[in-house]
């Protein structure tokens, strides 16, 4: 099972950083990213914390823990200053807030994200449109489907945005508590919610989260 979007105490989430990790172990997950809220403020301090977490759950468990962030209601113009910073204190994947449509995300966030070359994955995009997704597929950009009450309710306006331009699907939690993390039937479900077909549920399963630790440890 792979999850590149999940939260602990240092944003919103309801575990430390060790806890998640472990409880993930125990659903089945064999990689994941913790991708805590981040702005300018905390960007620094959170990826530093993360990290001796993440190094530590390596070290004594198998698994492969990522240290991320998920730039969140920012300024369109900072986004993709902050997710050069992020990366450059270590972030390993960068997550930036979509335009879920259960949030006032400002508007133009969707395409800040997508034009970021420092940016791996927009998460939750609400009704992104066809241009959005367009740079997101010329970009590499990842589109999420997502696990999380309320985001997926775009999920299907995602998978037929993506289909269309050829953008690359990704499937995650945005875990926030111990049973927001899924397992592998449960992301099977979603996918086909999402309107997926058998090929591309396989592929937003097995081959997307491939590519992003392929592309992560390439770096």
């Amino acid at each position: 099972m792979y999850d590149f979007h999940t939260h602990t105490f240092l944003s919103d989430g309801v575990l430390s950083p060790i806890e998640l990790i472990r409880r993930a172990i125990v659903v089945g997950y064999q990689t994941m990213a913790i991708t805590d809220h981040v702005g300018p403020g905390n960007l620094e301090y959170v990826l530093s914390t993360l990290k001796k977490d993440c190094e530590m759950a390596e070290k004594r468990w198998d698994i492969k823990v990522f240290t991320g962030v998920e730039i969140t209601h920012t300024p369109i113009e900072d986004i993709d200053l902050l997710a050069k910073d992020a990366r450059a204190l270590g972030a390993q994947v960068v997550n930036v807030h979509g335009e879920t449509i259960m949030e006032p995300v400002v508007s133009g966030t969707n395409l800040a994200a997508v034009s970021s070359q420092y940016v791996d994955i927009l998460a939750h995009p609400g009704l992104i449109t066809l241009d959005e997704a367009s740079l997101a597929a010329e970009n590499g950009v990842f589109l999420e489907i997502s696990g999380r009450k309320g985001h997926g309710l775009a999920n299907g306006h995602v998978a037929n945005i993506a289909r269309k331009t050829g953008a690359t699907l990704i499937l995650d939690s945005d875990a926030h508590e111990p049973d927001d993390l899924m397992t592998q039937e449960y992301a099977e479900k979603v996918a086909i919610g999402s309107g997926l077909n058998e090929k591309e549920k396989e592929t937003i399963l097995s081959q997307s989260p491939l590519t992003l630790i392929n592309r992560v440890n390439s770096r």
